[in-house]
């Protein structure tokens, strides 16, 4: 099995080639654009079933690890003179670039070749979106008893009803 790496791999040293990742030699390992990273670069590996994503954020390192049935699909986004796919993501921070090229015929093959790779639909040209916002936390302790009730034990009656079973007369003597 053929590996791309970050030395000989979509981004040789000192090449000025737009990114072009070979959908048929995965597992491939690349560098990207991060603005939010520390240094602005995040490793990507692309597994046939995952992606990893690698990037450390004020000093914190962290790795995220996604499924690709994660992702919505790989869409078509026009640049200034050239075409990009990019794998999408739901959080466009996760969305991952595939391909850049002016070659119209050349996207629209590769597009097709890594939506068959992947089982993901191929989406139309779509602008990016913001983050997807945060969702409603549920207040976990709401449902709870109040802590003077927790603290409280159940007493038990304090006259209990008399019964006589099996009795044949009840006579009160003082």
């Amino acid at each position: 099995m053929r590996r791309q790496t970050a030395i000989g791999g979509a981004y040789p040293a000192g090449s000025s080639r737009a990114l072009r990742l070979d959908p048929l030699s995965l597992p491939v390992r690349f560098d990207a654009q991060d603005m939010r990273a520390d240094g602005g670069i995040r490793q990507v590996e692309l597994h046939r079933e995952r992606v990893i994503l690698r990037r450390a954020i004020g000093g914190m390192r962290m790795a995220v690890n996604v499924r690709v049935s994660d992702f919505l699909g790989i869409a078509s986004r026009g640049l200034d003179n050239a075409r990009m796919l990019v794998l999408v993501h739901r959080d466009p921070s996760l969305s991952i670039p595939l391909c850049v090229s002016a070659d119209a015929d050349e996207i629209e093959t590769a597009w097709q070749l890594w939506s068959d790779i992947f089982a993901l639909p191929q989406l139309p040209d779509v602008k990016p979106c913001e983050p997807a916002q945060r969702r409603r936390r549920h207040n976990a302790i709401r449902a709870r008893r109040p802590k003077f009730l927790v603290r409280r034990r159940a007493g038990g009656l304090l006259n209990p009803a008399a019964m006589y079973q099996g009795e044949r007369e009840i006579i009160a003597r003082e």
